[in-house]
């Protein structure tokens, strides 16, 4: 987050992610490759019921970035599709009626509830489809997602303004409304370590069907083909629909994962 438009920092607000951890995300290269070499293991994860799967990507990310996951989805047999917009430019505003046509046709199409997945910026497009249309979404997962608490800090936030034309302080209600609880099931999956997006603007409120997933030093670009939080997508998509349980750290990526309690401590 940039604190102002005269540079002064407020001590209240939160702070983007320093040098240190946005040069650091070339790791997420080693996150894909670490992916691949284990996708045997990857492969025995819960496997599908065929409900459909729409991918969303992050910012000035293309279908291409989601197609890992596609993949991987697919193979675990859900009906994964992309969101054919082309390079995601932002634009919460700009981009809600194509979101919601694409949402509609996927559902109509499959007559059955669409999960949806977020990378970054895509997250906060989920969050804001399930608020229009829960009966057409049957569950929300996030990727570091900034949509809670100040989520001007990223380090990309002027570069949305400028790409998107729409300001983060614009829309004050709608924002509000996408940083409450939602009306299906959510996943909020995020690293401390991310470069991109200040961690605590990812966290939801935990609750009966709401929950934080912290994957130990995950890259922000390497969220969506990180083996730990690939597995753990496919945990939380084989829950049958309309029910919710904890997401179970153990597993053959257990040591990737923080416990629960950590996510709501700074």
């Amino acid at each position: 987050m940039q604190s102002g438009r005269d540079g002064a920092q407020d001590p209240g607000r939160l702070r983007p992610p320093g040098l240190g951890l946005l040069l650091a995300e070339a790791r997420g290269l080693f996150e894909l490759n670490a992916s691949l070499l284990l996708s045997p293991l990857l492969m025995r994860a819960p496997g599908g019921d065929g409900h459909p799967v729409l991918a969303l990507p992050g910012f000035l990310a293309s279908d291409l970035s989601m197609a890992p996951m596609r993949r991987y989805l697919s193979e675990l047999g859900y009906e994964a599709h992309a969101w054919r917009m082309g390079r995601n430019l932002g634009g919460l505003e700009r981009m809600r009626e194509a979101l919601r046509r694409r949402l509609a046709e996927i559902h109509a199409a499959s007559g059955r509830r669409v999960s949806l997945i977020g990378w970054s910026l895509g997250g906060v497009y989920a969050r804001d489809l399930a608020l229009w249309a829960p009966e057409k979404v049957r569950y929300v997962v996030m990727l570091g997602s900034p949509f809670a608490n100040d989520v001007r800090a990223t380090n990309a936030t002027r570069l949305y303004e400028a790409l998107s034309g729409e300001r983060v302080e614009d829309y004050a209600e709608a924002r509000e409304a996408i940083a409450g609880e939602l009306p299906v099931p959510a996943t909020s999956i995020y690293s401390r370590a991310d470069g991109v997006v200040n961690w605590r603007t990812c966290l939801l409120r935990p609750s009966d069907r709401a929950e934080n997933i912290e994957v130990h030093l995950a890259s922000h670009i390497g969220l969506g083909v990180n083996p730990a939080v690939l597995w753990a997508v496919a945990d939380r998509l084989a829950q049958p629909e309309g029910e919710f349980w904890p997401f179970d750290r153990a597993g053959p990526f257990a040591i990737a994962y923080a416990p629960p309690e950590r996510a709501v401590s700074a």
